[in-house]
């Protein structure tokens, strides 16, 4: 498998030197960038694996990068990591909402950013490894195509299978309606808005079991998040 592919947006060039040495040792291809606007240009030229993103940096900021990725089709699916010094609870809320797939808060351990960034990229590449998806207490065999919750096997179709298995590989993340059908519908498809709503609906139902909470998560004016339980 080809290196991972990590663009690097940190303001802070002493950090940002120990990451990009850290993360090549481990053999990632990094680039790295202080400033948001040529990050955005990065992205664009080349869509990465995986975007480490500081939250207060130059040019655009941090957050608003991070919701132009999201909403640019070529960038809209890759894993973000938003780095930062605001621990509030407010704001970590707004960076996972904004469509952050993690939050650290500084001052952070070099390697437990590196196993937060090896933990996403598992999660959501591990079809090529032939892995098992878990988010909480569902679990979903790509190669079988079997999903168990509370090891009970379920039934599911094959778009509500689709569904899951993209809410697995980015969980907590928040998808509107029209970047779910782009991911498991098609760029480019036909099929209206509200027949996500259907899908959802069936996928409620087919992974309901019971004294088990509903792990798909309504987000009024967003859109839909598997959240793991």
């Amino acid at each position: 498998m080809s290196a991972p592919k990590l663009l690097l947006v940190e303001d802070d060039h002493a950090l940002a030197e120990l990451l990009e040495y850290r993360f090549e040792s481990e053999g990632y291809e990094v680039r790295v960038t202080a400033d948001g606007d040529e990050a955005l240009v990065y992205a664009s030229e080349d869509a990465p694996d995986l975007v480490i993103l500081d939250w207060m940096i130059e040019g655009t900021s941090g957050i608003e990068v991070c919701r132009r990725l999201r909403r640019d089709k070529a960038t809209a699916h890759v894993p973000i990591i938003m780095l930062t010094a605001r621990e509030a609870e407010d704001d970590r809320v707004r960076g996972l909402e904004t469509g952050a797939d993690d939050y650290v808060t500084k001052p952070f351990s070099p390697r437990e950013l590196l196993a937060r960034v090896s933990a996403v990229l598992r999660r959501v590449r591990p079809a090529l490894a032939g892995e098992t998806i878990e988010a909480g207490d569902i679990k979903l065999d790509p190669v079988a195509h079997r999903v168990e919750r509370k090891g009970r096997q379920l039934q599911i179709g094959p778009t509500e299978y689709r569904l899951l298995k993209f809410f697995m590989e980015h969980p907590r993340r928040v998808f509107s309606r029209s970047q779910l059908l782009d991911a498991v519908w098609g760029t480019g498809s036909e099929i209206e808005e509200r027949t996500v709503d259907v899908h959802i609906r069936r996928l409620r139902k087919a992974i309901a079991v019971e004294h088990a909470r509903d792990p798909i998560r309504t987000v009024r004016s967003a859109g839909y998040a598997l959240e793991p339980v």
